[in-house]
C-alpha cells in the first residue's frame, strides 16, 4: 500500500513554546547564521567554562563585533522556548520572506530548472525544520508555506533545520492552490506527494518542478491535489504504511535533483 507522508504529532507540537522572536537556537543553527550574513544583534551563551564548538562560535561572534553575553541556563531556556539550546542562542533580525517570483528568480540566476518544495499545511515545527533541511541539501531553490493553519518560521523550526533555514528562500502565501496555479503559468510542473500516484522512480522530474508535501494528519489538501499536474507516491513494503513528511521529501527531492542535474 502506498501512502503520503503523514505524522500525527503535528497538532500537539504546535503547542510547543516558540521562544523569543528572532532567536536562533543551538550550535549548528548559530554557526549557519554567522555564515549567512544576516544581521545578528547579540549572542547569549551559558555562564561558566566553554568547550568544543561553543569556543569557536564565540570567537567568530567577537571577530564580527557581535556582543556576547553570558546568561544562566534558565535564561537560555526562556529564549529558546524550552528547547535544547546546547548552551547558545543568537538574537537575529527575523527571517525575511520572499515570494513565488523571488524563488523562480533564484533558479534563473543559477541557470537551473526550478526545484521548489510546497509545504501544504505542515503543523509540526520539527517537521518543517527537517523539511527545509532536506530541501536545502537537495539544492531546491525555495519552499512555499501558507500563512494560516500551519507553522511559520520559529526558533524551533530554525533549530530543527540545523541552520539550513539561513540558506533557503521561503515564500509565505495566502493560498497554496493559487500559488500552484501561478507556478504552472510560469511553466513549472506541480507534483503532489500522495497515495495512489505514479511511483516516484517512474516519474520524469527533468523539468521545472514543484513537489507538494501535505500536512501530518491529512496529507495534501483536496483542491491542491486536483490542481496538481500529477501525483507521485513512495511504495511502502513494510507493516508501517507511511513515512514522516521530511523523510518522504528527502526520497523524492534527491531523486528529482539527480534527474535534473544528470540531464542539465
Amino acid at each position: 500500500m502506498e501512502r503520503a507522508a503523514k505524522d500525527h504529532r503535528g497538532r500537539d507540537a504546535r503547542r510547543d513554546a516558540e521562544g523569543a522572536p528572532g532567536a536562533v537556537v543551538g550550535r549548528n543553527a548559530v554557526r549557519e547564521l554567522l555564515k549567512s550574513g544576516r544581521a545578528v544583534d547579540k549572542v547569549f551563551v551559558k555562564k561558566g567554562e566553554r568547550e568544543g564548538s561553543i569556543v569557536v562560535l564565540v570567537a567568530e561572534a567577537i571577530e564580527k563585533k557581535i556582543p556576547v553575553i553570558e546568561v544562566t541556563q534558565e535564561k537560555l531556556y526562556e529564549l529558546s522556548g524550552g528547547g535544547s539550546h546546547q548552551g547558545i542562542v543568537a538574537m537575529a533580525s527575523e527571517k525575511e520572506y520572499t515570494d513565488v517570483e523571488g524563488i523562480l528568480a533564484i533558479a534563473r540566476e543559477r541557470g537551473e530548472k526550478p526545484l521548489i518544495v510546497i509545504a501544504d499545511g505542515v503543523e509540526d515545527p520539527h517537521n518543517l525544520g527537517a523539511l527545509i533541511r532536506c530541501a536545502e541539501c537537495a539544492g531546491a531553490h525555495g519552499i512555499i508555506i501558507p500563512k494560516r493553519r500551519a507553522v511559520g518560521v520559529t526558533p524551533v523550526v530554525a533549530k530543527a533545520s540545523a541552520g539550513a533555514i539561513e540558506h533557503m528562500a521561503i515564500a509565505k502565501v495566502t493560498n497554496i492552490a493559487d500559488a500552484v496555479m501561478k507556478l504552472q503559468k510560469e511553466g513549472v510542473w506541480v507534483f503532489a506527494a500522495e497515495a495512489g500516484g505514479t511511483p516516484y522512480y517512474k516519474t520524469d522530474f527533468d523539468l521545472p518542478a514543484a513537489i507538494v508535501l501535505g500536512s501530518e494528519g491529512f496529507g495534501v489538501s483536496r483542491l491542491v491535489r486536483e490542481r496538481a499536474d500529477a501525483t507521485v507516491s513512495i511504495p511502502m513494503y513494510g507493516k508501517v504504511n507511511s513515512l514522516n513528511v521530511s523523510t518522504a521529501a528527502s526520497v523524492i527531492l534527491c531523486h528529482a535533483a539527480r534527474m535534473q542535474r544528470e540531464h542539465g
